[in-house]
C-alpha cells in the first residue's frame, strides 16, 4: 500500500505535466509581454535579444540535461498510472532509427515518460541509443517554455530538425514521431483504437533517406487517462477543429479528467489508468537518398503490417479485449 505522502506526490506530478503542458507556453509567452510595459522591461528585451541569438539552436542539436530527465517528479509521475516500458527486441547501437510512436492521446504521456525522461528504464533496456522525441515546430517559439522543451531532448519536427540528429557521425540516434500528431487526438476516445497512419509517409522517407531503421511502438492506455468527446467527421464541429489545426498546427479538444480532490468531479487531473508503451521489433531500411514512391509504400505497409501484429500480439496482456484491432485513417 502506498504512503498517504506518496499518493499525493504522485497527483501532484500528474497534475504538474497537465499543467504545463497546457499553460507555461501561453503563460511566459504573456508574461514577457506584460513585463515590457513594467520597469522590468529590461528582462523581456534581454530575452528577446536572447531568443533572436538562439532561434536555430532546437534544430541544430537543443540542450538536453540528464539530471532534469531524472527528476524524481518523473518517478511519482510514472507511478501514478503506472507508465511502463516493454522491450521485444535488441536496438543495436550501430545504426539509427526512426520510431513511430502510436496512439497520439491528449498529452502524448507515455511517450513522454519512456522517451524524454528516463524513468522507466529506457537506457538500460536499450544501451547505446539517445532518444530525440519530436514536437510542434511552432512549440520552440514560445518563450521559456522552448527551454524547457529542449531540457528534455524534445526537438522541432522539421526536417531540417531531424536530418540534422540522424546524420551525427555518432550512431545509436533514435528519433521519436507521434506520426498522427494533432489529428489524431481528435479520435483519442477511451477504449477506441484509430490511428491517422494510411496517408502519413514523411517518416518512412526520412528513414529511407539515412538508412534508418523503422520501429512500431504503442501505447496501450494512452487513450484511457481522459473522457473525450468526439465529434463526426461530417459534422460542423470537427470541420472546426481541422480548420483550426490547419492554422495553428494542433487541434482544440474537449477533454475531462477528474477533480484534485475528489474522484467523482470533473477536472483535469488524469485518471490513473496503466499505461503500458511496447519497443517493437526494428525494420532494416536501405538508405535511398531519393527514395521512390514504390520504395516508400513498400516500407510504409511493411511498417503498418508491424505495428499490427505489435498489437494484436499484446493487447490482451494489456487489457485490450481480444475482439479490438486497430483502425487505420
Amino acid at each position: 500500500m502506498k504512503s498517504v505522502q506518496k499518493q499525493w506526490l504522485e497527483v501532484v506530478g500528474a497534475y504538474q505535466y497537465v499543467l504545463t503542458f497546457l499553460f507555461l507556453g501561453p503563460f511566459f509567452s504573456l508574461l514577457i509581454f506584460f513585463l515590457l510595459f513594467t520597469s522590468f522591461w529590461w528582462v523581456s528585451v534581454l530575452y528577446l535579444v536572447w531568443l533572436y541569438l538562439d532561434w536555430d539552436t532546437p534544430k541544430q542539436g537543443g540542450r538536453r540535461f540528464e539530471w532534469i530527465r531524472n527528476l524524481a517528479m518523473w518517478r511519482h509521475v510514472r507511478d501514478y498510472y503506472p507508465v511502463k516500458l516493454v522491450k521485444t527486441a535488441e536496438l543495436p547501437p550501430d545504426r539509427n532509427y526512426v520510431l513511430s510512436v502510436h496512439p497520439h492521446g491528449i498529452m502524448c504521456v507515455g511517450a513522454f515518460c519512456n522517451f524524454s525522461t528516463d524513468v522507466t528504464g529506457f537506457s538500460k533496456k536499450f544501451p547505446g541509443i539517445q532518444t530525440s522525441m519530436t514536437g510542434l515546430g511552432v512549440l520552440f517559439h514560445l518563450p521559456v517554455y522552448r527551454e524547457y522543451l529542449m531540457s528534455y531532448g524534445l526537438r522541432p519536427v522539421s526536417r531540417q530538425s531531424l536530418d540534422f540528429i540522424l546524420s551525427q557521425p555518432q550512431r545509436g540516434q533514435a528519433v521519436i514521431i507521434m506520426v498522427g500528431g494533432a489529428q489524431e487526438s481528435l479520435y483519442a476516445v477511451p477504449g477506441k483504437h484509430c490511428l491517422i497512419l494510411r496517408n502519413r509517409k514523411g517518416f518512412v522517407r526520412l528513414a529511407l533517406r539515412h538508412g534508418a531503421s523503422l520501429v512500431p511502438v504503442y501505447s496501450f492506455g494512452e487513450n484511457d487517462i481522459f473522457k473525450f468527446k468526439a465529434f463526426a467527421t461530417n459534422s460542423w464541429q470537427y470541420l472546426c477543429q481541422i480548420t483550426f489545426k490547419r492554422i495553428m498546427g494542433f487541434s482544440p479538444c474537449i477533454f475531462w479528467g477528474q477533480g484534485l480532490f475528489s474522484a467523482n468531479s470533473w477536472g483535469l487531473l488524469p485518471f490513473a489508468r496503466p499505461i503500458t508503451t511496447v519497443v517493437g521489433r526494428p525494420i532494416p531500411v536501405p538508405q535511398r537518398l531519393d527514395p521512390t514512391e514504390e520504395e516508400v509504400d513498400h516500407y510504409h505497409m511493411l511498417f503498418m503490417e508491424a505495428l499490427e501484429q505489435l498489437f494484436e500480439d499484446h493487447k490482451e496482456s494489456c487489457g485490450v479485449p481480444a475482439s479490438t484491432h486497430l483502425t487505420f485513417i
